[in-house]
């Protein structure tokens, strides 16, 4: 298949090259099934080159350009894939990652990276209300859907609220299930803080992220039924691995 270049006449408005090849990798998209729950790859761009009839920077321009609109992602040495549909992340159901997976129908696993008491950071310290230096407890964790790893999630607890926690099976244990059942704490009001980045370092080398992929960072500070602050979370998230919803009622009416 080439792609022919078309050049401006008088009253007409070209097509960019690029841009005519994005609608051809839809349709390559679209051939290649309709299994939106799994990544499927696509051809190496040795092969989309030839398949073309196109140039390396004009294929990476229209591969970028669908990856910025999530319809496809790119991993490390490995190419780039289909991104399968979106989880569907409502930031008020206050849902484990587990249960909120699993009640779209999908599959959730975790790994467990590390899990030990350091020293706060300062922006750690001041989220806790700790000084700066106190100790915590930072647990670290990867979390696929169906096999794909989407989230790199960073927790810091205070140690005072969840003595023992870092002895239980954190890959296999939901936090939130645990603050229940053996600390008896309930999380009651959550603070989010929301913002876009880019992967780079352990985050993206856990999800096997090229360096500088978007990412979706998202921020909770946890309280307890009292109102006390327990812990906080920093989430990074393949952005297109998820759509955030929220419903809230205007004050005023």
């Amino acid at each position: 298949m080439a792609l022919e270049c078309h050049h401006n006449t008088p009253g007409s408005v070209s097509t960019p090259t690029w841009h005519r090849l994005r609608d051809a990798l839809l349709a390559l998209i679209d051939s290649l099934g309709n299994n939106r729950k799994r990544p499927c790859r696509l051809p190496a761009e040795r092969e989309m080159i030839a398949r073309f009839s196109t140039t390396r920077i004009t294929l990476r321009d229209a591969l970028t350009q669908l990856e910025g609109e999530g319809r496809i992602y790119r991993e490390n040495r490995r190419g780039w894939f289909i991104a399968p549909s979106r989880l569907h992340y409502d930031l008020l159901a206050g849902l484990a990652f587990h249960d909120m997976v699993e009640s779209q129908q999908r599959q959730a696993s975790t790994l467990l990276l590390s899990a030990s008491t350091v020293p706060a950071p300062l922006h750690i310290a001041r989220r806790l209300w700790l000084s700066e230096g106190s100790a915590v407890q930072r647990i670290v964790r990867v979390r696929a859907i169906d096999g794909r790893r989407v989230l790199y999630v960073e927790h810091h607890l205070r140690p005072d609220c969840f003595p023992g926690i870092l002895d239980f099976d954190l890959a296999q244990h939901s936090l939130t299930a645990l603050y229940r059942h053996e600390y008896s704490i309930r999380i009651a009001r959550v603070d989010y803080e929301l913002g876009s980045t880019i992967f780079g370092g352990p985050a993206g080398e856990a999800l096997h992220a090229t360096p500088g992929t978007a990412a979706q960072r998202i921020t909770r500070i946890n309280r307890d039924q009292n109102g006390r602050v327990v812990d906080c979370d920093d989430e990074y998230w393949r952005h297109d691995a998820i759509e955030l919803a929220l419903s809230a009622v205007p004050r005023g009416g």
